[in-house]
């Protein structure tokens, strides 16, 4: 499973499991995004999940702004890993 693999590589390098820190959260901010892109695209009137899928959009950049700002090498490899595309104003 993708979850997993990914898992393992963030908490390879840190020895603990630490399910708050930025690129884990991020992470799982990414997995909902996906998820309810595909749910919305079956349902487009879903305007509650449209709102829920924003919010999770402005956590998830906010989270990148601030690790971008903290570390910035850190905030280069999450993008690559995760393949989120670094918008344009940065």
């Amino acid at each position: 499973m993708v979850k997993n693999s990914f898992i393992s590589v963030i908490f390879q390098e840190k020895k603990e499991k630490n399910s708050g820190s930025v690129e884990f959260q991020v992470f799982r901010f990414t997995n909902k995004i996906q998820r309810l892109t595909s749910h919305l695209e079956l349902h487009k009137k879903d305007y509650s999940s449209q709102r829920g899928l924003r919010k999770i959009l402005e956590k998830r950049q906010r989270l990148l702004a601030y690790l971008s700002k903290k570390n910035r090498v850190r905030y280069k490899e999450l993008i690559s890993k995760l393949n989120i595309r670094e918008s344009k104003n940065r």
